[in-house]
């Protein structure tokens, strides 16, 4: 299952990180990705691949953004994997935003126009994989907007989308090479934030150390030969109040993370020293 990483505020001011978009099994091709509905008269082989695609819709219920660069336009397996996703995403837009009216009209309230957008970028593009990320932002009525992350690393010999965590051995291993790394760096980032240290053994969620599972997790290289460091989104709500932001960090690939890595993905990463 594919997981976008956001924290949720809604109309009743609550407030919650969440998986969302549950969508492939990681070993389905992109031919087995189940197929949303299509703009009438459209296939997803009739959708155009082979490059960078933006796409942009405002209508009187809703506001919708989509894009994908050029390096994932030009794998045509990838472009229809995304393209899928377009589809879907703007119709399940279109189907909230108009349920949102029909309720602010039952209700006597204001209906205030929805959004969603999915901005992909390239994390790292190696000669067998091409690792992508994703910046989210949707807006549903409630106090503000509300954003997070996705991820995906493109096989490209076998055209397979996977999550990169699905590279390492277990998410606990991953935790014991780097959760320690991870939540110094984050306490460190919290402190110059709130000018305050974060108060030991607090039992403040927002003071909690944050497991590398739990984080959007990119896979990313300094060479474009291999993988070789590890890069950590965390949309609010998960480490601090959505004030503070959203939290990122990098890290090397050391020896020891090397060996949570799985056996048959080790050829494509190298420790830095």
């Amino acid at each position: 299952m594919f997981r976008r990483i956001s924290c949720v505020f809604g109309p009743l001011l609550l407030a919650a990180c969440v998986p969302a978009d549950e969508i492939d099994d990681p070993s389905a091709t992109a031919s087995q990705t189940p197929e949303a509905p299509l703009p009438p008269g459209a296939t997803s082989e009739s959708l155009p691949v082979g490059g960078a695609r933006q796409v942009s819709e405002e209508t009187d219920l809703f506001i919708f953004e989509y894009s994908y660069p050029q390096a994932a336009g030009e794998i045509v397996p990838l472009a229809r994997w995304l393209d899928v996703r377009l589809d879907r995403e703007r119709n399940a837009l279109a189907t909230r935003a108009t349920q949102g009216q029909e309720e602010a009209r039952d209700n006597g309230f204001p209906f205030n126009t929805y959004s969603d957008s999915t901005r992909w970028e390239v994390v790292a593009n190696l000669p067998d994989w091409l690792s992508l990320s994703a910046d989210l932002s949707s807006y549903t009525g409630g106090a503000h907007p509300n954003y997070g992350f996705d991820t995906i690393v493109w096989d490209k010999q076998r055209n397979i989308a996977l999550e990169p965590i699905a590279f390492f051995t277990s998410p606990a291993a991953l935790d014991r090479a780097l959760g320690e790394q991870l939540c110094e760096a984050l306490n460190r980032e919290r402190e110059r934030r709130r000018g305050r240290p974060v108060e030991e053994h607090s039992n403040d969620p927002f003071d909690s150390c944050v497991k590398p599972d739990e984080t959007n997790l990119l896979l990313g290289s300094t060479d474009g030969a291999l993988f070789n460091r590890i890069g950590i989104q965390i949309a609010p709500y998960l480490a601090g109040p959505y004030a503070e932001g959203s939290y990122e960090f990098t890290f090397p690939v050391t020896a020891e993370l090397l060996q949570t890595v799985r056996e048959e993905y080790r050829g494509a990463f190298a420790a830095r020293n």
